[in-house]
């Protein structure tokens, strides 16, 4: 990892950090419980700092310093942009970007996977790994995609229109290779949702969609809005289900049975990706009713608090169903290194979420596409590292001390 410094490209975590010290942010990063650290992160940003546009143009090439910079003054107080985004200062925070309650949840990810270490081999000829997939058909240049995030009005500041942020997500990640994920939001209409589909359709229908876990009705009438989008494939985040009491008049927001999986699954020709999976009984109906994807994820700490993290359960999971189902991960990933931890462990695809909405709020489509050719990058330093030569066969021998989650 210390070798990521890229000449020319801006991508230097360290020099944000050092940076980020200079100007009072490494308050941040060294405090240990969330007022303090909550405290230091805003006395650090400027009392009228103005919200920039996305720095681009005039020849000057984006980088993750711009990126992270722009990001902050447009996210803030709603997002610190933290050096180490770990749920500390935002606990509570919700809506806004934190983890729900305690923070636990959040805190859980973020630590779980920090404390996952990898054995770095070195005696081997491997220098160029395969870092391709195919996801339903569809190939990326790394196991690596976004997560559905979403609330630009009530949890990112609304420094930018949803139109902007869904055509940043989408945009960024295939000029990356990848493929974009659009959010649900519980008080969105149709015409709401029915633009996210407009923006997915004019990139070819290169991407996936949320749905809500609303009514059979309305679920199967976005599955048929996403069909004629040409749509790769939609989860619906059951996880949701918990936000019941904050779903509008008339709307349903609810749990679902393995009945009613079945028939979303039987609605559609679509791939089915069942997200909020967290534990081996959930995901083995998944496979029996016809799903063909499962989120392991505990949705970023943010329904259900004390959870335990989404990678605390994924080896179980994965063990059950891989290879009957493509096993995605979320959960706090926030490096290329957590991509080949997460890979070890079971997974099939990582997805990405805060990571991607700085990028968007700090640099548009750019910057989405900076943030995620950096994890591009990470992961490939880090299969060579430890002599991984394929992400669709990677070994947990690359596991320090093997499973100890």
């Amino acid at each position: 990892m210390s070798d990521l410094i890229t000449s020319g490209q801006g991508l230097d975590r360290r020099g944000f950090i050092k940076n980020g010290v200079a100007a009072g942010i490494g308050a941040v990063f060294a405090a240990s419980v969330g007022t303090r650290t909550a405290q230091a992160a805003e006395a650090a940003v400027p009392a009228a700092a103005p919200a920039a546009a996305a720095p681009a143009g005039l020849g000057k090439k984006l980088t993750m310093g711009d990126v992270l910079r722009v990001a902050r003054e447009k996210l803030y107080p709603l997002c610190r942009v933290c050096p180490e985004c770990d749920g500390v200062a935002c606990a509570g925070e919700v809506p806004g970007m934190g983890g729900i309650g305690s923070g636990k949840g959040f805190k859980n990810n973020y630590n779980a996977l920090a404390a996952v270490e990898l054995v770095m081999r070195t005696f081997h000829d491997m220098t160029k790994p395969n870092l391709a997939v195919t996801i339903y058909g569809h190939k990326l240049e790394m196991p690596v995609m976004s997560a559905a995030t979403g609330g630009v009005t009530y949890n990112m500041g609304n420094k930018m229109k949803d139109s902007e942020y869904i055509n940043a997500v989408f945009g960024g990640c295939l000029d990356a290779g990848s493929l974009g994920m659009a959010a649900d939001g519980i008080g969105d209409n149709l015409d709401v949702y029915q633009g996210r589909l407009n923006i997915l359709k004019s990139f070819g229908g290169k991407g996936m969609m949320t749905i809500k876990p609303k009514s059979q009705e309305e679920i199967i009438k976005r599955i048929r809005l996403i069909e004629e989008a040409g749509a790769v494939a939609f989860a619906v985040d059951i996880d949701s289900a918990g936000r019941a009491a904050r779903a509008l008049p008339g709307q349903i927001v609810e749990p679902k049975t393995a009945k009613q999986l079945e028939e979303i699954v039987k609605s559609t020709g679509l791939p089915f990706i069942v997200k909020g999976v967290m534990t081996v009984e959930e995901a083995r109906i998944a496979v029996e009713v016809g799903a063909k994807g499962i989120v392991v994820s505990n949705h970023g700490g943010r329904v259900l608090d004390y959870t335990p993290a989404s990678v605390t359960v994924l080896p179980r999971i994965a063990d059950a169903v891989r290879g009957k189902i493509t096993v995605f991960f979320d959960g706090a990933v926030r490096r290329g290194t957590d991509v080949l931890k997460c890979l070890a462990l079971g997974a099939d695809c990582c997805l990405v979420g805060r990571p991607l909405v700085r990028g968007a709020h700090g640099g548009g489509r750019e910057g989405v596409a900076l943030m995620m050719n950096l994890f591009k990058r990470e992961l490939m330093d880090a299969m060579v590292l430890t002599g991984t030569r394929d992400v669709r066969n990677v070994s947990r021998d690359i596991i320090a001390g093997g499973i100890r989650l």
